[in-house]
C-alpha cells in the first residue's frame, strides 16, 4: 500500500517511515502542509499517515482542506494530545482514525492494515473544483458566468480523474477505463482530449485544474 506520512518532526518521521516499510509499504514523508500537497500528488498514496500539530500549521486544518476539495483518502491522526475531545476534534474534520502518542508500534501498523481493508469510496457525485461545480449525475458543470460545455468524453475522463482524486491516475490505466484499449491511437486522442478539457475547466475555475505527471499519468488539482 501507498502511504503518505506527514510530520514535521524528522524523527517521529523516520521512525514511522521505517515501520511502515518494513510492513511491506511504500512510503512518501513530508514534514509540512505545503510538501505533503505535492507529494499527495505525485505519490497517489493509498492512506495519509497524519500528525495534528505541524509547527505552526495544523494537521486538522490541512485534513479539512483535502475533504473540502474532494480528496478522501483514508487519513489515520497521530497525535501527543489523547483526551476524548481532541478525537473527536480530528474524527470531525475528516479523520478516519487517531492514534495518540506515545503509541504501540504494532497498534500503528494494525491500524494502517485495517484502513488499507476497507471498500472504495462511494461513487462521486458532485466535486468543486475552483469556482467549477460539477455534477456527475446531470452531467453539468457550472461556474459563476454559466455552464462549462463538456462532451461526453471529456465527462468520462473527469469521471475517472474524480474517483481517483488526490493520486495521479496513471495514462494506461485511464485509457483502460475510458477507450476501453490501451493503443497509441487511443492515447493520442486522450492527449488531445485532456488538453482541451483542461482549457475548458482552467478558464472557469480561475486557477489550473488538471495537473500532469510527466510519464505517468493525470491527477485533479485538489488546492482549494
Amino acid at each position: 500500500m501507498r502511504v503518505l506520512v506527514v510530520d514535521d518532526d524528522e524523527e517521529t518521521l523516520e521512525f514511522v517511515t521505517r515501520a511502515l516499510e518494513r510492513d511491506g509499504h511504500q512510503v512518501t514523508a513530508a514534514q509540512t502542509p505545503a510538501e505533503a500537497a505535492i507529494r499527495l500528488g505525485d505519490a497517489g498514496p493509498d492512506l495519509i499517515v497524519l500528525d495534528v500539530m505541524l509547527g505552526e500549521a495544523s494537521g486538522l486544518d490541512l485534513c479539512a482542506t483535502l475533504r473540502r476539495t474532494g480528496c478522501m483518502v483514508p487519513i489515520l491522526f497521530l497525535s501527543a494530545r489523547g483526551a476524548v475531545n481532541a478525537r473527536v476534534e480530528g474524527l470531525d474534520a475528516g479523520g478516519d482514525d487517531y492514534l495518540a502518542k506515545p503509541f504501540a508500534l504494532r497498534e500503528l501498523l494494525a491500524r494502517v492494515r485495517a484502513l488499507g481493508r476497507r471498500g472504495p469510496p462511494a461513487r462521486t457525485r458532485r466535486l468543486a473544483l475552483g469556482a467549477v461545480t460539477l455534477d456527475f449525475d446531470a452531467r453539468q458543470a457550472t461556474s459563476s458566468v454559466g455552464e462549462v460545455p463538456l462532451t461526453r468524453r471529456e465527462w468520462d475522463i473527469l469521471r475517472a480523474l474524480a474517483e481517483d482524486r488526490g493520486r495521479v491516475v496513471a495514462f494506461d490505466d485511464l485509457l483502460d477505463r475510458v477507450w476501453g484499449e490501451a493503443t497509441d491511437g487511443a492515447r493520442a486522442s486522450m492527449e488531445v482530449i485532456v488538453s482541451r478539457l483542461r482549457k475548458k475547466l482552467d478558464a472557469a475555475a480561475g486557477r489550473p485544474t488538471i495537473r500532469t505527471s510527466r510519464g505517468v499519468g493525470y491527477a485533479l488539482e485538489l488546492a482549494p
